[in-house]
């Protein structure tokens, strides 16, 4: 999967992806303005709302990320959004990024991954996915990513301020959490490289932390990054970028 990626982004010679973060204070008034406040209206107005941003943007950008927190905010109607928006990008050619952070121990991550990467209901080209479970808590999605042709987009270092609290401790050997997890992403990802040289199992690393990105784009040669903080970032839909 990350070979039809790449070769997306080379094709519109952009690296960029728009998030699909609706939240209804900032829809646009003349869609709020169709349906009422009730929750079936919210979710017509969200439907309309990331239809329309797909329809603008399809030609020039190759991936859309979809966050599932608030789609799943609005219940089981919510989620029919959620479903309906992943076919309607991928009908217009995109790739579709499934922002649901999953992770936990082995059995429910394979639930997960089932619900997520399986050809089923959300139909995701590629999941996010918290690896702080460990091992046993990303193997079945990696699995999945082999069996389905599919991606998964692993946390190693966050772009939100407190992230450090956790992620830069050091430990007794003077690496980082962070680091270690970068290295863990390596090597979960050595049999699913393509033939652009990154692997299937890629990362998101967060681009206000500069540093720290530059030192992990030489320590994982062989990992795609998906690059939250860049571009509009607490508007009506949010940017960000790919790393290869």
């Amino acid at each position: 999967m990350i070979d039809k990626l790449i070769e997306r982004i080379k094709e519109f010679g952009n690296p960029t992806v728009m998030g699909l973060d609706p939240r209804y204070e900032l829809i646009p008034d003349e869609i709020k303005t169709k349906y009422d406040t009730s929750n079936e209206g919210i979710c017509k107005a969200y439907l309309e709302f990331n239809k329309g941003l797909i329809d603008s943007v399809s030609d020039i950008i190759p991936a859309v990320k979809p966050q599932s927190a608030f789609y799943e905010a609005l219940g089981l109607e919510g989620m029919k959004v959620l479903k309906e928006t992943c076919e309607y990008a991928k009908s217009k050619g995109m790739i579709v990024i499934l922002d649901s952070k999953r992770g936990d121990i082995g059995s429910t991550s394979k639930a997960y991954s089932k619900a997520y990467l399986e050809d089923g209901e959300f139909k995701a080209d590629f999941l996010t996915v918290n690896p702080y479970l460990g091992t046993d808590g990303v193997l079945p999605f990696i699995e999945d990513c082999e069996k389905f042709d599919k991606g998964i987009f692993i946390l190693v270092k966050t772009s939100n301020p407190s992230s450090s609290e956790l992620q830069d401790l050091k430990m007794e050997n003077g690496k980082t959490i962070y680091e270690l997890v970068g290295e863990l992403v390596e090597k979960w990802g050595e049999n699913l490289r393509g033939k652009y040289g990154y692997s299937d199992v890629a990362a998101v690393i967060g681009a206000t932390q500069r540093v720290q990105l530059k030192e992990l784009r030489e320590k994982m040669p062989h990992t795609f990054f998906l690059i939250p903080g860049y571009g509009a970032q607490r508007r009506k839909s949010r940017r960000y970028c790919f790393s290869f």
